[in-house]
């Protein structure tokens, strides 16, 4: 079973920086992208960042040109730079996985929070 393992969450001010960084247990073959989501309390989980295989990236139009995604593939470790926080960056933030199987995998969420 694999599992993924985010660290870098944490409070930081409004206009802060963070790294998050995602980590699986072993090796995953096949990837099809690797991608962040994050979830604040009472609202659904929204997908912020993708990274496919060949490379092309996706993010959601609240947090372009802020935050930027990439990965060591290497090592299957996945990174999320958020720079220019703001308080709604606040949530927990999820990595994601999938395989060109459709398998999907999960981490176990870190918290950010944005607050003065």
């Amino acid at each position: 079973q694999v599992q993924l393992v985010e660290s870098g969450g944490g409070l930081v001010q409004p206009g802060g920086s963070l790294r998050l960084s995602c980590a699986a247990s072993r090796s995953i073959f096949d990837i099809s992208a690797m991608a962040w989501y994050r979830q604040a309390p009472g609202k659904q989980r929204d997908l912020v960042a993708l990274i496919t295989r060949g490379g092309r990236t996706n993010y959601a139009v609240s947090v372009k040109d802020r935050f930027t995604i990439s990965r060591d593939s290497a090592n299957n470790t996945v990174y999320l730079q958020m720079n220019s926080l703001k308080p709604e960056d606040t949530a927990v933030y999820y990595c994601n996985v999938q395989q060109l199987s459709g398998n999907m995998y999960w981490g176990q969420g870190t918290q950010v929070t944005v607050s003065s």
